[in-house]
Parts: C-alpha cells; structure tokens; sequence
C-alpha cells in the first residue's frame, strides 16, 4: 500500500474539536503538501494518518523522535529496526555491521553530513537535528512519508536539496509545510487546512502563493 483513502478523521483535545471530521484521499504517486497557520491542525492530520497507515509510512514527527544519547548512525538505523531479529540490532547497538553503517554513511552524504555519522545527537544544531530524522526516514525504505515541517530549521539551499531528495525516495508523501513556495514546487498538490477542516485541495499547477496566501 502507498496511498490511502481515510474518512471520519477526528481529534479533540480538552472537549475542543482540533480536526474533523474529514476525509481524505491520496494516490500513490501523489506529493501532497498540508498547508495552513500554526494551530490550524496539521499536526494532528499527519498524526492521525500515521494510526492508520502506521508500518507502511516513513514518519517525521515535528519532535523529530531523536535518542540524544546515540550517536548519529544509531538514530538513522532505527528506521529498520522492525527489518531485523533481535539479536541484530543488539549486536549493531555494539558494533554496527560494515553493510549498515556504509548505507547510513552515504545517506548522510546525500544530506551533506557523512562527518557526523558517530557524532553523539545531542551535540547537533537543530537542522542537522532535522536531517538525521529525515535519513532514518528514509532508511526504513517506505513507500510513502508522513513529515510534520521537516525543513523548518533549515536554510534555503539546504530546505532544496532535503525536498529535492525526499521527492526522489518517496513515491507518496503526506507533508506539512510552512513555506508556500516549497510546497508548489516540490508538491504534485496542496491541502489547506483551516479550523480544522479542508478549505482548499487542488493541483499545485493550478494554484499560485495568492491562492494559498488567504490560509494564513
């Protein structure tokens, strides 16, 4: 599976409804971008999607989800944690095997920070913080992403290549972005988010910023 077609998503915190009750649908091969202010409900979207589809995604959490106390390799590795028996990821917490740690190493290359493959996480700033969450996406080999702003902390050049690679490794993905330019850019369409509910859905080549600018 690397689509879906959900409906009767809902959330409520303390008695407020946040989200929903909506309904979404995404084929696979489509990029969608989740669009809309702070607090509008992406969040809770990209987490109430991820309780259905669960094992089939890749998730980036907009807490990223990091062990600070692991070095890099290991928080990249976790991806395919549920790939190996036991006894393997014992031993790769130890002594990573060569096969392992010369895949994150060149994941980390295609996110320009190979040098920081046994850098202890906590030491990070927060864009690295962000691309290491994104290579352990990417390291689990899902067909589809689920991220919650995964480049918000970056810079602009570097926002491009993390999008740029994200849309090469994944078929589908469901992403939230703060940035309407990235979002027609690297997104095949845009869900806008408002109160809580679907105000806009349409093709990204059918939209423009002032289009999407209102949302906000």
């Amino acid at each position: 599976m690397s689509g879906f077609d959900l409906s009767g998503l809902s959330a409520s915190f303390g008695g407020e409804r946040v989200i929903g009750p909506l309904s979404l649908q995404v084929k696979k091969g489509e990029r969608v971008a989740l669009v809309g202010k702070s607090g509008a409900g992406k969040s809770t979207l990209i987490s109430l999607i991820h309780q259905q589809v669960g094992r089939t995604s890749s998730l980036v959490p907009q807490d990223l989800g990091l062990v600070n106390a692991l070095p890099v390799f290991h928080n990249v590795y976790m991806g395919q944690l549920d790939a190996h028996p036991t006894w393997y990821n014992t031993l790769t917490l130890i002594r990573p095997f060569s096969k392992d740690s010369a895949a994150v190493r060149a994941l980390l290359k295609d996110l320009s920070m190979p040098e920081k493959i046994w850098v202890p996480t906590a030491s990070l700033s927060g864009g690295q913080r962000q691309r290491v969450a994104i290579a352990r996406a990417v390291f689990r080999k899902a067909d589809m992403l689920l991220a919650d702003e995964p480049v918000s902390a970056l810079d602009g050049p570097m926002s491009h290549l993390v999008m740029k690679l994200m849309s090469k490794r994944f078929p589908t993905s469901v992403v939230a972005l703060h940035d309407i330019e990235l979002a027609l850019q690297y997104c095949t369409r845009i869900v806008g988010i408002q109160d809580g509910q679907i105000a806009l859905d349409d093709y990204s080549e059918r939209l423009t910023p002032a289009d999407i600018t209102p949302l906000y």
